[in-house]
């Protein structure tokens, strides 16, 4: 159970003075749900206020706050802006200008005579002095309290900074001192401040560096102590050894040998198979390495050895394309494989069901169904998790307790992963990696082409389906919205249609799963020449025919995404070429990410550029996934601060007592703190 001294933070933002359901949902826009929320919603910045007795041009382009009064207010035609003139105390004037609304409302802001203090950005309009919309307005006795220093917050439609701050306020008066969990020689080494310190000193100074750092390194180390405890949770519990005698293995009739690379992963993973402590092993694998061929030898190895395999894919599409490949592959074999998604209903559903509880089917693919509460297994032996990274700490706990004895694990990930990140993210794993690439692969051209060639590239298209090629088409990521993607992705299939008629299909995320389905399949028939899509394509997608990639507003993508999405072509013989068709208003950062992608095929070192040029969230995709990221550790401070921040975990689990010791009373607390306390409930289990 959490600790009783943080329950006032965990209670719900509605308990906090002043705010209602209409308050409520701009927050809920910004995922501030809780008091907690908002302590750990950091300001991006600050304003810094100059307080001046007497205007002066010099100051444009400053944050001012002067006293003054108001001596006239004047209206523009139509709907110009409203404009209050005032003065300083030694006469200078000033014009206060407020665009669209009622001048009612400044009127009573600034009634002609009476002393205000203003505070806000001072401009010159010509040679005239001017102030938009001012931030504060007040009697000069209340403007005793205005901040010199004022914190700027990411904001959503419907919240001020200083409304937001107000609340932040709020919620610190709630955090408590709390008992050092940090080893005392590292504390005093690096100087920093105690927990509830370093809050209160980041939200009024946000270049506090030192306060930044004690933060970020909490969330880290809580992180790290979790992922210790699961590993040692699940070393303590018993797994079921696995020892495959060969005789499915022998039976497969590979049409190629098997990389360097994938022969040692799977002789590492039969290793682990065979031990009575579970495995928990992550497979790094570029696009195209052979990832799928580890993981169907893995599942294998379970079936001769009595067991049952499950393999979860994050989409309907990737889980049904799995499905089919492995059919394909073990044709012929007595390997009884199913699917289950949500979308099997009635008694297709039930009959799979009762297959997996009487031992009937051996292998199962399907997306989260497979580990719903209703879905029993006869003896689940392996779980297979293909696209980690949206599967996180939490859904690899609630796997391990799907049965009596929990299964062993193999992760897999095509988005190559930096070590910083491999570190605070899968810390309690193994890591196997395909560093090579099956024969007759050939590496992937990339060309960089300005947006305003669109006709010649539309051409060209023409020319390569001329040809028998198929190609796919990916739409703009337009800001956040699902919406947004998908009127682009319709809108460009409509004009490639004039010109290719029913040869152009669309996907997107908002159709139906048969719908999809049913377009895919047209797609991998070759019955299509051209696949419009949003960025669903970006995992699992295989068709060898298709060897030309077009991405439109490529500068919008990160630089895992574009990698990703390269990776759907250049899956046959044939050379591929990839398009990646920019805007005009280039940022350093997507010229530089473009750059990359012309000159490497190489994930693993676009990986490291990503986290340097990005930040740790694009590349572990939790943008899609709803697995929390750090959110006060971004990626520079988790890369200095990582090592440390296990190190000192590893010193709490190994010398200090664990969670049983004086400092481990603390650490306990952290862990409910930043939500990694389900690890709490495995020590107990253990």
């Amino acid at each position: 159970m959490r600790p009783e001294i943080l329950n006032p933070l965990f209670a719900e933002v509605e308990t906090l003075k002043g705010v209602g359901p209409a308050l409520a949902k701009p927050l809920r826009k910004l995922a501030l749900d809780r008091a907690i929320d908002l302590l750990f919603h950091l300001p991006t910045g600050a304003i810094e206020r100059k307080r001046v007795d007497e205007l002066d041009a010099q100051d444009a382009g400053r944050v001012i706050t002067v006293e003054v009064v108001p001596t006239s207010y004047r209206a523009s035609a139509g709907r110009g802006p409203f404009r209050v003139g005032v003065t300083d105390p030694v006469g200078n004037v000033l014009n206060l200008v407020y665009f669209g609304g009622n001048p009612g409302w400044a009127k009573k802001l600034l009634p002609i005579g009476e002393k205000r203090t203003v505070s806000g950005k001072l401009e010159l309009y010509g040679q005239d002095m001017q102030m938009i919309h001012p931030d504060h307005v007040l009697p000069p006795e209340e403007a005793v309290d205005l901040p010199l220093r004022e914190p700027v917050y990411p904001l959503s439609e419907g919240l001020t900074s200083r409304r937001l701050g107000q609340l932040v306020d709020q919620a610190l008066a709630r955090a408590p001192s709390l008992s050092e969990w940090i080893e005392p020689g590292l504390l005093a080494a690096r100087g920093w401040p105690a927990w509830r310190e370093a809050l209160l000193r980041v939200h009024a100074d946000p270049q506090d560096e030192m306060a930044r750092q004690r933060l970020a390194y909490d969330e880290l180390f809580a992180n790290q102590l979790a992922l210790m405890l699961v590993r040692a949770s699940s070393r303590r519990r018993r797994g079921m050894p696995l020892r495959g005698d060969g005789r499915l293995r022998d039976m497969l009739k590979l049409p190629y040998t098997p990389t360097g690379a994938q022969s040692r992963s799977i002789a590492e993973i039969e290793g682990d198979l065979v031990q009575a402590t579970p495995m928990t092993r992550l497979l790094q694998g570029d696009v195209g390495a052979g990832k799928t061929l580890v993981a169907t030898m893995a599942l294998l190895v379970a079936v001769e050895a009595g067991a049952q395999g499950a393999m979860l894919a994050p989409t309907e599409i990737l889980a049904r394309q799995h499905y089919e490949t492995l059919r394909r592959t073990l044709a012929g074999l007595p390997v009884n494989v199913a699917i289950l998604t949500g979308r099997e209903k009635g008694k297709a559903r039930e009959a799979t069901l009762m297959g997996l509880a009487d031992g009937s089917i051996d292998i199962l693919v399907g997306t989260h169904a497979i580990f719903q509460e209703k879905v029993g297994y006869r003896n689940l032996g392996l779980a297979v998790v293909d696209e980690q990274h949206r599967f996180g700490v939490a859904q690899r706990m609630m796997l391990q307790s799907k049965a009596e004895r929990p299964p062993h694990l193999l992760v897999m990930t095509a988005t190559p992963i930096p070590r910083t990140l491999t570190l605070s993210h899968y810390g309690e794993m193994d890591v196997s990696r395909l560093d090579e690439m099956p024969p007759g692969r050939q590496p992937i051209e990339t060309r960089v082409i300005s947006g305003e060639r669109l006709d010649e590239i539309v051409q060209a298209l023409g020319r390569h389906m001329a040809k028998g090629g198929q190609a796919y088409w990916v739409c703009p990521l337009v800001e956040e919205s699902e919406q947004s993607d998908l009127a682009a992705a319709e809108s460009r299939a409509e004009s490639l249609r004039q010109l290719f008629g029913d040869r152009v299909g669309v996907v997107h995320g908002r159709m139906k799963g048969p719908e999809k389905d049913a377009v895919m399949a047209d797609f991998s028939a070759g019955r299509l020449g051209v696949l419009v899509a949003t960025t669903v394509i970006e995992v699992g997608v295989d068709v060898p025919n298709a060897t030309l990639m077009i991405i439109e507003g490529a500068d919008r993508f990160g630089l895992a995404q574009l990698h990703q999405l390269r990776g759907r072509v250049g899956r046959g013989d044939q050379h591929s070429i990839c398009l990646l068709l920019r805007g005009n208003a280039l940022s350093e950062t997507a010229r530089a990410r473009l750059a990359l992608m012309r000159e490497t095929n190489d994930g693993f070192r676009i990986a490291e550029e990503d986290l340097r040029l990005r930040g740790a969230g694009e590349i572990l995709g939790t943008r899609q996934s709803g697995e929390a990221a750090f959110r006060l550790a971004g990626p520079e401070r988790t890369a200095a601060l990582i090592e440390t921040a296990t190190q000192d975990a590893r010193l709490l689990v190994d010398r200090d007592g664990g969670l049983d010791g004086e400092r481990g009373q603390a650490a306990r607390t952290a862990l409910y703190l930043f939500e990694r306390d389900a690890a709490v409930g495995l020590l107990r289990a253990g």
